[in-house]
C-alpha cells in the first residue's frame, strides 16, 4: 500500500459515531486453528500462525481499530456470538469487561489484557451486560485458553484479574490516546 494510504480495515473509528457500539474487527473466527494478523504494510490479513492440535479459538477473537496497547499492537477483544464471522469482518459490539493480563516472552513483560464483549446483534447472549453476567466456569475456561495459548507458543499469559464494562471501556478510551501519540507507550519517551 502507499504510504498514508489507509486500509478499509484501518478506517473504522473504535466506537460507532451515530450507536457508540464498539467497533471489532474479526482476525480469527470462532473454531479455528488458524491465527490471523492484520498486515498494514499489505493492507490484508495474513497467516500469522497455527494453533497445536487440539486448541482452537472458543470464540471470534479480534481488534479494536485505531487502538494500541501495551504490547503495541490493536487492542484485542474476544466477541461472544451465535456463529462464527469471517477474517476481516466488522462486528458492532458491546463491551462487557476485561482480563487484564501480563504476558511475558524471552524476559520482558508487557500489558496484553483481553477486551470481553458481546455482538450487538447477538441472539444467545442478547441479556448479557457485564462478564460477571458469565458462568464462572466459562470466564476461567477463557482464562485458560490465553494461558495454554500462549504456553505453546513459548509465551506467559498472567490473567490479573477480571473488570466490567466501565473498566474496559477506560482500557479502550487508553487505546485511542496512544494511537494518536505513540511515544505513550510503556518504556517509550
Amino acid at each position: 500500500m502507499q504510504k498514508n494510504q489507509k486500509s478499509v480495515f484501518e478506517k473504522p473509528t473504535p466506537f460507532d459515531d451515530e450507536t457508540n457500539e464498539l467497533n471489532v474487527i474479526i482476525d480469527t473466527p470462532k473454531g479455528s486453528r488458524n491465527k490471523y494478523k492484520f498486515d498494514e504494510k499489505l493492507g490484508l490479513f495474513k497467516l500469522g500462525g497455527v494453533l497445536a492440535a487440539g486448541h482452537v479459538f472458543p470464540f471470534d477473537f479480534g481488534y479494536i481499530p485505531q487502538t494500541l496497547g501495551g504490547d503495541g499492537d490493536p487492542l484485542d477483544v474476544l466477541v461472544l456470538m451465535d456463529e462464527p464471522a469471517f477474517v476481516g469482518c466488522l462486528i458492532p459490539s458491546r463491551l462487557i469487561g476485561v482480563i487484564e493480563a501480563e504476558q511475558t516472552e524471552d524476559g520482558k513483560t508487557e500489558k496484553n489484557d483481553r477486551l470481553i464483549a458481546v455482538a450487538s446483534n447477538s441472539r444467545v447472549h442478547k441479556d448479557i451486560k457485564s462478564i460477571n453476567d458469565l458462568n464462572q466456569t466459562l470466564v476461567d475456561e477463557i482464562k485458560h485458553f490465553f494461558i495454554s495459548y500462549n504456553q505453546a507458543k513459548g509465551k506467559e499469559f498472567k490473567p490479573l484479574g477480571r473488570f466490567a464494562a466501565q473498566r474496559a471501556k477506560k482500557i479502550v478510551e487508553e487505546g485511542i490516546n496512544v494511537k494518536r501519540e505513540p511515544r505513550k507507550l510503556k518504556g517509550q519517551t
